[in-house]
């Protein structure tokens, strides 16, 4: 699943795939919201690192279900 941040006062949004469901992008996302100011939101990607962003700066958080159809010559 493609998963969009936007983050306050950065132009550009930040995308990654994971391998997590929706559901648990929102639980992840809910958690990181709900601490103090200083709370991570952390999201691994499909390659096996992860993310993270200062929960304060999270503008926003768009992520799709359904993968779009990849183009290109790259190995599965």
């Amino acid at each position: 699943m493609e998963v969009k941040i936007g983050i306050q006062s950065i132009p550009r949004e930040l995308i990654l795939e994971t391998n997590l469901s929706a559901d648990e992008v929102q639980r992840l996302l809910s958690e990181a919201l709900a601490g103090d100011d200083h709370q991570l939101f952390a999201l691994p990607d499909d390659r096996g690192g992860k993310v993270l962003v200062p929960s304060d700066k999270i503008a926003y958080v768009e992520f799709t279900g359904v993968e779009s159809r990849r183009v290109g010559f790259g190995s599965l």
